[in-house]
């Protein structure tokens, strides 16, 4: 983000008040893009959000890394602009993109001056459609690319993570790093990130949000000017991953004081009836911060560590229940040994009253907080569309919460936390515990 962009974006912050009540319109181009849209007029900005559904699980095989790589060069150059010429191009309109390729998308976004809206507009559509791929920005990113690589190599918390997913997924695109092998970067070619272009950032798979000083009808012929060049359909999306975590642990030996561990097993899609429940049930047990009862148990009441948490993890083709924790290696079999009690325990008797209303309190309250800005509420519009849901969902989220009963949290609790799938990857030197599969 250029700095004068970044004082601009605080100062119309402090501007904003936090809402949740926001009235979503949904606006469809001349040429058939839809987007959703949340208009405000106070300020002369506007956020913009673009996502791809698909991401770097779209890497063609042998081309490990392709989409990121691609990802991570369409602002180094595009149409008749190399990459110093296409910065300086940005800074000059004080606007701001940001371009991430991740599992399932490859994410956009834009912020950007109504008054300079055409030209910024023009740019990123340049760098959407039109990107160079120099060689010279392609070895350059590449060489930061591969500096990544060896150095999550040596870094614990990246090999546990590596390895929870290798034994997760297996053969499946999830299953290895996005951003590829050493070997895999090394060997793409200019023509590998141009067929990754071409499956990723394709019109059958885009989901479009805006937020800010710009009408529905202006939108609507943003929509086609920025989006309506690209290919109509890109590549197949992959197959359904299947989870393969069966119980049991898992040690990476590496040497460092202080072991990593990756723990979870299968979880719930996004669309699964129960998720709502199964949200509450993780506020309780580990997402809730220093409230929820993995913190109370490993760190205040034992000092095994400093922090641990779990999240709900669904995926567009595979869901996880999982959680993540560092101590010191003398100790971290002791919290592997908690962890396993606390699985147990919540699965065997649920949540009590008091923490339900903690944990709906909480979430029910946090929520409006969120919507603290344009570039915030597109954010959350583009992954509502993303997720399947209705524009609705902001007036109705709090209101689901409110709903839930304590019979149905200890329900979903018994189903989802499963203990005998419990499974342990770990990275260090953990004393006292070894490789061990699931029964």
């Amino acid at each position: 983000m250029t700095k004068w962009f970044a004082a601009l974006a605080l100062t119309l912050l402090a501007a904003l008040p936090a809402r949740a009540e926001i009235e979503i319109e949904e606006v469809t181009s001349p040429g058939g893009i839809t987007a959703w849209l949340v208009e405000d007029h106070n300020i002369p900005f506007t956020a913009l959000e673009i996502r791809f559904r698909g991401g770097t699980s779209l890497d063609a095989p042998g081309k490990r890394g392709a989409v990121h790589l691609m990802t991570a060069l369409l602002e180094d150059g595009a149409a008749d602009m190399d990459a110093q010429r296409f910065a300086a191009r940005v800074e000059s309109l004080a606007a701001d993109f940001d371009y991430g390729a991740y599992d399932d998308s490859v994410a956009v976004s834009a912020r950007f001056l109504t008054e300079n809206r055409d030209a910024a507009l023009a740019l990123l559509r340049a760098s959407l459609i039109e990107p160079r791929f120099d060689q010279d920005a392609i070895d350059r990113v590449r060489a930061r690319v591969l500096s990544s690589i060896r150095s999550d190599a040596k870094e614990p918390h990246a090999i546990a993570a590596r390895a929870f997913d290798a034994t997760a997924f297996g053969e499946h695109p999830y299953g290895t790093s996005p951003d590829g092998t050493v070997d895999s970067v090394q060997a793409l070619t200019r023509d590998d990130l141009l067929d990754a272009h071409a499956a990723t950032l394709a019109r059958d798979r885009v989901y479009v949000a805006a937020a800010g000083d710009i009408t529905a009808e202006q939108l609507g012929t943003l929509l086609d000017n920025l989006l309506g060049d690209l290919p109509e359909a890109g590549a197949a999306m992959p197959e359904r991953a299947e989870v393969s975590l069966d119980g049991g642990i898992e040690v990476v030996e590496f040497d460092t004081p202080q072991s990593v561990a990756y723990f979870g097993h299968e979880g719930l899609p996004r669309d699964h009836p129960d998720f709502f429940a199964a949200f509450v049930v993780n506020q309780v047990f580990g997402g809730g911060g220093l409230q929820s009862r993995l913190m109370e148990e490993v760190r205040e009441k034992r000092g095994l560590t400093y922090g641990i948490y779990s999240y709900l993890m669904p995926k567009d083709s595979a869901a996880l229940f999982m959680g993540q924790v560092a101590s010191a290696n003398d100790r971290m079999a002791e919290t592997v040994e908690v962890i396993r009690a606390e699985w147990q325990r919540i699965s065997s008797e649920g949540v009590s009253a008091e923490e339900l209303e903690q944990a709906r309190t909480y979430l029910t309250g946090a929520y409006p907080l969120r919507f603290d800005g344009n570039g915030p509420i597109a954010n959350i519009l583009v992954g509502m569309q993303m997720d399947g849901l209705p524009r609705s969902y902001v007036t109705d989220r709090n209101e689901m919460l409110d709903a839930l009963t304590l019979e149905e949290v200890n329900r979903v609790a018994a189903e989802l936390m499963r203990p005998e799938a419990l499974t342990f990857v770990i990275a260090g030197r953990p004393e006292g515990l070894e490789s061990a599969p699931g029964q």
